[in-house]
């Protein structure tokens, strides 16, 4: 009796996420539950944040962050997913929401800096805007993020459930990815820390073909790719900020030179 009311139970969340047209799992950041990021933030403070969000108490540093628009994982990336556009503002917020580190800007937004100091030289600005020299904050830090890996339908699930209602998840399907980011000292050139980062979620299909009920083509339904990869880079930069609390610079034997 136990048995058949998990399987009614099972068979009803399946039917329930099909009528709803909740299609899909939350990402899972590495091995634990998980949500991708959102919210915002303003200076030290943070608004709807991941829970699952390292912060700090203290910024470590001033941080710029550089996405190599030149690297294969960027051609393949846009290639692939090419509504997704640039993974800098998801990664920015995070940063922010964490208080580890204080960004400076040194995208394209530089542009409109300059537009204003341009401004400023040529007489057209109100007196006391003090757009003169010295004002910017220097980058202590630059942070860089790449995509190893990133693929739907990575894995097929119907046999979890077992027996018929295994049928009914037929088109159960994993998609995953895999980031990396590389924290650089501005000053020194020294890698300060590296870390990678992995999410996964399930998405939800084939209910037409069995149920007949008109719900799709059959197969898997896609998910947003941008949820499972900013959820890995969560992950990624979770891991880094891990290892910045128990860092050690590191002493090379030789020359008197200290990497950090």
């Amino acid at each position: 009796m136990l048995y058949n009311r998990a399987k009614l139970i099972s068979l009803s969340v399946f039917i329930t996420l099909s009528l709803s047209g909740c299609v899909s799992t939350t990402p899972k950041l590495g091995g634990s539950g998980g949500m991708t990021t959102s919210g915002g933030a303003g200076g030290a403070s943070a608004s709807g944040a991941n829970s699952e969000l390292e912060r700090c108490d203290a910024p470590l540093g001033t941080l710029s962050v550089f996405e190599d628009t030149e690297d294969n994982w960027w051609r393949d990336y846009q290639s692939r997913y090419p509504k997704l556009g640039s993974t800098l503002p998801v990664i920015r917020l995070m940063i922010q929401q964490s208080n580890c580190f204080v960004i400076v800007e040194r995208g394209k937004a530089m542009a409109a800096m300059r537009a204003e100091r341009a401004l400023m030289d040529s007489g057209e600005l109100r007196a006391g805007s003090n757009f003169g020299k010295g004002q910017l904050v220097s980058a202590d830090y630059t942070v860089t993020p790449s995509i190893q890996f990133s693929e739907k339908g990575t894995q097929k699930a119907g046999a979890l459930l077992g027996g018929w209602v295994g049928l009914v998840a037929g088109g159960l399907s994993a998609n995953e990815a895999s980031t990396t980011l590389m924290l650089i000292d501005n000053r020194s050139g020294v890698q300060v820390s590296a870390a990678t980062g992995n999410a996964k979620n399930y998405d939800f299909g084939g209910f037409a073909g069995f149920w007949g009920l008109g719900l799709g083509a059959g197969g898997y339904t896609d998910t947003p790719e941008g949820k499972v990869i900013s959820a890995a880079f969560l992950d990624s930069y979770n891991n880094m900020v891990r290892a910045l609390r128990n860092y050690k610079s590191q002493e090379i034997a030789g020359p008197r030179l200290s990497a950090g």
